[in-house]
């Protein structure tokens, strides 16, 4: 038996079941952004065991100061710094490359410094590379 009221063919109705799916995985997909923004904070909390969980292993890390090719050394590299909280200024996203613009405050008298970082996120939803750019002499002084 036929209906003869339904206008919606199977075909149109398997494609409404896969756009409907494909949003329910998206919106369960974190977004770079996202990725970014909770391995900063996990950074700046020292919680070095969940930071490991959004780096790649193969991160590449390149700053004015160091830069490094694997998660390992870039950990301990982290692990040994005396960051301050972050002051963000203003964070963009691009697909899957974030970039935000950060204070720090460093040193005595306090010296506050503009950084730049680019992170690239992997389609596998973890940090790839970061490229900083900021004024190093403020901590190299500190040394």
């Amino acid at each position: 038996m036929s209906d003869s009221g339904s206008t919606t063919s199977p075909k149109d109705k398997f494609h409404c079941y896969l756009r409907n799916a494909m949003q329910k995985i998206q919106s369960s997909v974190k977004s770079a952004k996202n990725i970014v923004m909770e391995y900063l904070q996990a950074a700046e909390r020292r919680d070095f065991q969940t930071a490991r969980g959004y780096l790649s292993d193969n991160i590449s890390y390149v700053g004015p100061l160091n830069s490094f090719d694997r998660v390992e050394p870039y950990l301990k590299y982290l692990e040994h710094l005396n960051l301050p909280k972050f002051d963000y200024k203003k964070v963009f996203e691009d697909g899957n490359d974030v970039s935000l613009l950060y204070e720090l405050k460093v040193g005595t008298p306090q010296v506050t410094s503009l950084v730049c970082l680019w992170a690239h996120v992997g389609d596998d939803g973890k940090i790839r590379s970061f490229r900083l750019i900021f004024d190093p002499r403020p901590y190299i002084q500190q040394r």
